[in-house]
């Protein structure tokens, strides 16, 4: 599964960004999907998660309410719609795939979890 993550940049806090995640029709549909973020000198974190049908979400507390992830099997996307960003939520965003789970595979929230990685893109939050 390859992935191509976009949609970062430079924004002031309080501002939106919509990131991306683009893969193949074929192998997206079957695979959970999900962001994590990983700050200068911090592990990568999970941020989102969205199970196969798109039933099911999962979400960091600290993006909790800002952040909504979501899905489009058709276009074989994943977006990640960020509302009332922070200077704390500068990172590196990486879109994953995981390509094993099944319909009734829970949201995995750990690295371990997924198994196919994008490139990253930089989003940063002025304060």
């Amino acid at each position: 599964v390859q992935l191509q993550a976009s949609g970062g940049g430079l924004v002031q806090a309080g501002e939106s960004l919509r990131l991306s995640c683009a893969a193949s029709r074929r192998t997206f549909i079957r695979s959970a999907m999900a962001w994590f973020r990983q700050a200068p000198g911090k592990e990568r974190e999970f941020v989102a998660g969205i199970s196969r049908s798109g039933g099911s979400t999962r979400y960091a507390e600290g993006v909790k309410g800002r952040f909504t992830i979501s899905r489009d099997n058709d276009k074989g996307a994943a977006y990640l719609m960020m509302n009332s960003l922070k200077p704390e939520d500068t990172a590196v965003y990486f879109c994953a795939a995981d390509a094993t789970a099944i319909l009734t595979t829970p949201v995995g929230v750990t690295t371990r979890e997924y198994d196919h990685w994008g490139q990253g893109t930089q989003v940063t939050v002025s304060s």
